[in-house]
């Protein structure tokens, strides 16, 4: 019998073709994975790649993301900055007007989004919220037919997500976050099964489904297998990845406990265990990712582009010409961007008195 770890003794396109072939990973797979040797990363997400070929081809989704309000929250989750126990000094407003929605969804379709992700802090959406989010979708849908639009208003009440199908909203997204474990570690204002009842709640009503996990918070590699194969059962149709933004004056804001090859071995896990989700990387990219955001593509077939919620995001032209540096495709592009500045234009000469100048 073969003594050495799991991960030294599978073939990551076995993986590939198992997952292709409609069989579920087992969780000793799935801990293999997120055990496997740093040197040999590229044959894994060979093997994603693989998978997320077959499912989506060479196309990239791009998503922008609006804080439609800001820092007006009960709940005290301990990554988030915007929740009611965090010391940050987020920039604080009430719920947008339809012609603010209207104006971030125009930048939306400047940066050759796809999807607009409509996020509200708060625990959950009164009636009169509903409403005020269902008349900025109808107004953004005369206006942009083509762009999908995501809410993600928290907690949802019996007959909410309903109306927001009957205004034109086409996802929702909740977030599971972490395993159903070590939930508690990470929020005590509400319970793993609220999240699971919202998510039920919207795929009742016949909306897509967005649900992820956000890594970085102090959970166990089974933690993150549970999280991934919860929402395999689940049969989400989006998957966002998050890495934790350790936000000072946060519970969680002394969290450094992720690497870039570990972020992508996380990405090849998600989508060798669902296969046919659309799988994004969010919240953290730049951060944790790093000079290896490009690979992530290799598993992941979306990411956002522009602003998180309260922090800066890459360039979104930076982000296009990544794409096309890997010879993938955006989703819904019309026509040729603008052709990108000439090699020659971007150097830049330098010399002592500058080098001298720069920090180390």
């Amino acid at each position: 019998m073969d003594a050495r770890p799991l991960a030294l003794t599978l073939n990551a396109f076995d993986l590939a073709d198992k997952s292709l072939s409609g069989e579920e990973l087992t969780r000793e797979e799935g801990l293999a994975i997120l055990a496997w040797p740093d040197a040999d990363i590229l044959s894994l997400m060979h093997a994603a790649y693989k998978v997320r070929h077959a499912a989506f081809g060479n196309k990239v989704r791009l998503n922008y993301l609006v804080n439609i309000q800001s820092g007006i929250c009960q709940e005290d989750c301990g990554y988030c900055s915007q929740s009611a126990v965090a010391d940050v000094p987020v920039e604080k407003y009430k719920l947008m007007t339809p012609e603010e929605v209207e104006a971030a969804a125009e930048k939306a379709v400047a940066n050759k989004a796809a999807r607009l992700c409509m996020v509200a802090s708060m625990r959950g959406p009164s009636d009169r919220d509903i409403k005020g989010v269902a008349d900025a979708v109808r107004r953004v849908k005369d206006r942009f037919p083509q762009l999908e639009l995501c809410a993600c208003l928290g907690l949802l009440k019996d007959g909410q997500a309903d109306t927001l199908n009957e205004a034109g909203v086409d996802a929702y997204n909740h977030n599971l976050n972490t395993s159903e474990r070590h939930y508690g570690e990470i929020c005590s204002t509400h319970g793993f099964s609220d999240r699971l009842d919202t998510v039920r709640k919207v795929r009742e009503a016949g909306i897509s489904s967005c649900s992820g996990a956000l890594f970085g918070m102090g959970e166990t590699r089974e933690d993150v297998i549970d999280v991934a194969f919860r929402l395999r059962e689940l049969g989400v149709d989006s998957i966002p990845v998050n890495f934790l933004i350790p936000f000072k004056g946060t519970a969680q804001g002394h969290r450094e406990e992720l690497t870039p090859v570990y972020c992508l071995k996380i990405l090849a896990l998600f989508r060798l265990s669902n296969p046919f989700s659309e799988i994004r990387i969010a919240g953290g990219r730049e951060l944790h990712l790093r000079s290896l955001q490009p690979l992530g593509l290799y598993a992941a077939n979306s990411i956002f582009v522009g602003d998180y919620l309260t922090t800066e995001g890459q360039a979104g032209s930076l982000d296009r010409e990544m794409i096309r540096d890997l010879g993938f495709e955006v989703v819904g592009e019309s026509g040729p961007e603008g052709a990108p500045a000439p090699l020659v234009d971007r150097v830049t000469l330098t010399s002592r008195k500058i080098r001298e100048a720069k920090p180390a």
